[in-house]
């Protein structure tokens, strides 16, 4: 968890001025310095909890907005999948733009071009996979629960450190796997951290990542009622979230 400890201590204070948890996705909208920005996070499922038992995927549900923007972002620590959506949503709202370093490009180009002729690993699903097979010299996709020809979380450990170019989903710093991925990375190798949970913070240059490919929200009433009524991530781009890439300079 160091990166997100380090994280956290870049960011700014704001209101909490929504909460917003749909199908797949949770949205964060805060308030800094009199502007509104929207952050967004993938939901983890957790198969352990049932609504009519147990204890609550979301402690304090229904009294959130009162709380400040920096308080509701250490939720990324919690181990209850739902909380440390919210925390990573609020993180990525309030994260400083870093408007003249993006490219507007997405994940699935970014790796087919640095993957060309080259071993890649993928960690987690993505609907590009089928055209990135044909663009890059092998793909390996690791999935915590693997269909077609993925290859499940514990092959991690044999294919990564194989691989020329590894591509990481942003979910790791939710399921608090990041570091551990990072660790199987060898020393030569290209590594890109992927989807809208990701943090586009320079920061994450500084833990051995080339390239953020992340989303911005851009109309957020439009990417709010989306993510309310049940979109997926194809549904959100088109209601106003834009793809950009972050590369490292240094």
């Amino acid at each position: 968890m160091k990166l997100v400890d380090e994280l956290l201590t870049t960011l700014p204070d704001g209101s909490v001025r929504e909460v917003r948890i749909g199908a797949f996705w949770t949205a964060v909208v805060v308030e800094v310095t009199g502007q509104s920005r929207c952050g967004l996070a993938s939901i983890l499922r957790d198969e352990n909890n049932h609504h009519h038992g147990g204890g609550p995927a979301v402690r304090d549900a229904g009294s959130l907005l009162p709380r400040r923007a920096r308080e509701l972002a250490e939720l990324v620590r919690s181990h209850r999948p739902l909380e440390a959506a919210i925390g990573m949503a609020t993180i990525n709202a309030l994260l400083p733009r870093q408007e003249a370093q993006w490219l507007d490009l997405n994940a699935g180009e970014v790796i087919a071009q640095h993957g060309a002729d080259k071993r890649v690993v993928l960690v987690g699903h993505f609907p590009f996979i089928p055209q990135l097979r044909e663009q890059v010299g092998a793909l390996w996709v690791l999935e915590q629960r693997p269909a077609g020809e993925d290859l499940p979380e514990k092959a991690a450990i044999e294919v990564i450190p194989r691989a020329e170019v590894v591509a990481i989903t942003g979910t790791t710093l939710l399921n608090h796997t990041f570091e551990g991925l990072m660790a199987l990375c060898r020393r030569d190798a290209i590594v890109l951290v992927l989807g809208p949970s990701t943090p586009l913070s320079p920061l994450l240059f500084k833990h051995g990542v080339h390239l953020l490919s992340g989303s911005v929200v851009e109309d957020i009433e439009a990417v709010l009622r989306a993510v309310s009524q049940g979109a997926n991530f194809r549904q959100l781009h088109q209601c106003g979230v834009r793809l950009v890439t972050m590369q490292n300079r240094e």
